[in-house]
């Protein structure tokens, strides 16, 4: 649901990779960013009115995006899709951050358009910063990509977990992803993707950017 630019380019990507797609708009011009190109279905209506969801195909989808750009058009879109006519993924973009906690608590699967955006652009300024990556539906537990010391480097992940209380998930190393053993030695270069709940940020944080060798005080 929704033809702007996102919903466009989400439409062309699963064309590409041999999904069928029906895009659903209320305004019939928004179907021009899909260009001659296109072969899926293109349905003028509401998203969220069923039969509108009907004449698109929500009978037989496996799948349903809601990315027009009102917050409420696409949470309710979203919760008619999964609850009326039980697909089994749905994801609904959200401007709001306050509002995509709430429904992501509420299970319905959001991407938080304002959040993702100053996240990235956090990252880009504040390399050092903590940003997470991943967070459960009840906001309680996190994935985040961790800086360590260079004292860390020799040391055994295991040290790392025992000494700040998470879970070293996975490492990037030389551009590859490994699933780190507990006799898994950290290397120069690698970078460590933490689980961990969210209170623990500051604490974790702590563990990794301190040498190990320093004196506590």
């Amino acid at each position: 649901m929704g033809c702007g630019r996102v919903g466009a380019a989400l439409a062309h990507s699963l064309e590409d990779r041999g999904h069928s797609v029906a895009v659903i708009d209320r305004l019939p011009e928004s179907f021009r960013r899909l260009g001659p190109g296109f072969g899926g279905h293109r349905v003028a209506g509401e998203g969220f009115d069923r039969d509108t969801l009907r004449e698109a195909g929500i009978d037989k989808a496996d799948a349903f995006a809601a990315v027009s750009n009102g917050d409420n058009s696409n949470i309710l879109a979203a919760r008619v899709a999964r609850e009326t006519f039980g697909v089994g993924i749905v994801v609904a973009r959200i401007y709001d951050p306050r509002r995509a906690e709430v429904y992501q608590r509420l299970g319905i699967p959001t991407v938080a358009t304002v959040r993702w955006t100053a996240d990235q652009m956090m990252r880009r300024l504040l390399p050092e910063a903590i940003s997470d990556d991943w967070r459960d539906p009840s906001g309680t537990v996190c994935l985040a990509e961790m800086p360590a010391h260079p004292g860390w480097i020799g040391h055994r992940v295991r040290r790392l977990e025992d000494s700040s209380g998470a879970r070293v998930t996975f490492i990037t190393r030389m551009g590859e992803g490994l699933i780190p053993g507990s006799d898994t030695v950290v290397q120069e270069g690698d970078v460590l993707h933490v689980a961990m709940r969210v209170e623990q940020g500051a604490s974790v944080r702590a563990v990794f950017t301190t040498d190990p060798q320093a004196p506590h005080e």
